[in-house]
């Protein structure tokens, strides 16, 4: 505690002051217009528990280590190519000091916790405080915040946080006080009468005009899903939030009407029985593709993805393809260190071989937050605009029948306002920009030196939605939270062919996918606009809307195959 020293009289009397305080996130606040949907409740009681991820700070040149060796390991064209690391390597390359972690567990025991675990990596901490103990540790006051559309109250900070300047200096930020997740649009779900004009493979009469697991191989030339063979170590993972839980039953109900194996090989969270959409269609749907690949369930009751990704690089043994259908827009999220602090657990990841998957969004160019009336502009979104992972489009079928495909016009695809034009798509994007048919959009509404997305995309719009069973019945979904899981199915079947042939996992895919654009077929046709006058077009070669188009599993099984060489991966 520093002191003043004021002279009264004869006597010198020594008064305490409180050490200088450092504010922490100097990005979006959490009573902002970004965060529109929610509003300000009452305060909880002070004894109410609070879980915080507290990220420890990474010396940069370690992170700049990080960085050089996710790269290595994810270039095809490397020598290091496959050469994955494991947990301990990543703790030793990252080399947080263990007294630095122990210092910011230490501040927050003291601070009245009630739990704080250091994570296997060292740079994340899981915090548990009461109410009280949480608004003197940060110096902030909280609040719930429910959401104005789904019955979701939160408890998040109602004004800035800022820790003490000798704790400060260890801390990059701390998670779960400024952060709101954006909760699934209602119109996506429950919709029926597809407009697919197909034999329905299916025996439920529901998901006629449905898109179902024998569209999606007949369109991706996927091989027969009977019989099979996995290779040992290889395997998938779905992650769900917010009360996404799923019923055997549904999951049963779906395998035996279209004709797949469906089921959970493991849960990490716990699953409630109850019919959960979300949840239903991304194991639905992962395991229609590749139902020979055993699925975990990463289950969090708070969608948060500091605590995701900490929960994921803690594992030993992760999952080798991860598909995720949750995001924000990048205007939503509380600072740009938030960002880089999720960018370097994609690195942590990709650098242990781990492929992970985002949905683009379900808004078109305009995100969640919308365009804006008196300044508009595109709202690019988080993380499908990270460099690090790759992101996942939309489509719909250009035809009633199952053909060629075209941009569906809410799928999410811009530019990052936020992150620079990573390497591996600089020619691809260079030539999106100068072709005449791109009809580019005003240069005022988006990012000319951003990192464009998506990668790749999949059937996911609103014209022939999924056949999904959920809560004892079928009904059709759309979204890119289809998308999704189908192409990180496809993955996960690719890793299987390697991994026999005693290569290593394909890894983070972006360097593979834009080395190798010959293995999906391209999206000529839509505009990513949804009800605004301007979006991006799709054209030939790689766009904004469906990046290089949707996958060709025989041309991929090909391509994977020869790409690297037989690698020993390091678990």
């Amino acid at each position: 505690m520093a002191s003043k020293l004021f002279v009264l009289g004869l006597a010198v009397v020594a008064v305490a002051s409180p050490e200088a305080r450092i504010p922490m996130e100097q990005g979006v606040p959490a009573w902002s217009d970004a965060t529109s949907s929610w509003s300000k409740l009452d305060k909880p009681s002070s004894d109410h528990p609070m879980q915080m991820v507290v990220s420890v700070r990474v010396d940069e040149d370690r992170r700049a280590l990080l960085e050089r060796v996710f790269w290595e390991v994810s270039d095809p064209d490397h020598e290091n190519y496959g050469k994955h690391l494991s947990r301990d390597d990543v703790t030793e390359l990252l080399g947080v000091p263990e007294e630095r972690a122990e210092r910011v567990r230490a501040y927050f025991t003291s601070q009245g916790a009630t739990s704080a675990i250091v994570s296997p990596n060292r740079d994340m901490i899981t915090v548990t405080m009461p109410v009280a103990a949480v608004e003197t540790a940060l110096d902030t006051t909280i609040h719930f915040f429910g959401h104005n559309h789904h019955k979701v109250q939160l408890a998040r900070a109602s004004s800035r946080y800022s820790l003490p300047l000798s704790i400060a200096k260890d801390v990059l930020l701390v998670g779960e006080l400024l952060q709101f997740p954006s909760l699934r649009e209602k119109g996506l779900q429950g919709l029926v009468g597809g407009a697919g004009d197909w034999p329905n493979a299916c025996s439920a009469a529901a998901c006629n005009g449905l898109v179902t697991p024998a569209v999606l191989a007949q369109r991706y030339k996927l091989p027969n899903a009977s019989g099979a063979a996995n290779p040992s170590g290889n395997n998938m993972a779905v992650s769900e939030f917010q009360g996404q839980y799923y019923e055997d039953s549904d999951l049963s109900k779906f395998g035996d009407s279209c004709h797949r194996a469906v089921k959970v090989d493991a849960n990490i969270g716990k699953n409630e029985p109850g019919a959960g959409i979300e949840s239903e269609l991304d194991i639905e749907y992962i395991k229609a593709v590749a139902p020979e690949v055993p699925l975990t369930v990463l289950y969090q009751g708070q969608y948060s993805l500091l605590d995701w990704a900490k929960n994921l690089n803690s594992m030993s043994d992760p999952p080798k393809v991860m598909s995720v259908s949750y995001g924000n827009d990048e205007g939503q999220q509380s600072s740009k260190e938030y960002m880089d602090t999720c960018n370097t657990a994609f690195m942590k990841a990709g650098a242990r071989g781990i492929s992970i998957l985002f949905a683009s969004g379900d808004q078109g160019v305009c995100g969640r937050e919308g365009c804006g009336m008196f300044k508009f502009r595109f709202k690019p979104d988080f993380p499908a605009a990270s460099p690090y992972i790759t992101s996942v489009g939309g489509t719909d079928f250009l035809n009633a029948g199952i053909g060629e495909e075209t941009a569906w016009q809410a799928g999410g695809g811009g530019f990052s306002d936020t992150f620079a034009i990573p390497d591996y798509q600089k020619d691809a994007v260079a030539a999106y920009k100068i072709n005449k048919d791109a009809n580019i959009p005003p240069q005022a509404y988006w990012n000319n030196t951003g990192r464009g997305y998506p990668d790749l995309a999949a059937l996911g719009g609103t014209k022939t939605p999924y056949c999904v069973a959920t809560g004892g019945s079928f009904t059709g979904v759309a979204g890119t939270s289809a998308a999704c899981p189908v192409a990180a199915g496809v993955f996960a079947k690719l890793n299987g062919l390697r991994l026999a042939a005693g290569k290593s996992a394909l890894g983070f895919l972006n360097p593979f996918i834009y080395k190798n654009p010959s293995g999906f077929q391209d999206v000529t046709h839509g505009i990513n606009k949804a009800s605004r006058n301007y979006g991006f077009t799709a054209v030939k070669g790689w766009d904004a809307a469906t990046g290089w188009g949707t996958p060709d599993y025989e041309a991929l099984s090909k391509l994977v195959m020869a790409s690297g060489r037989a690698s020993t991966i390091v678990v």
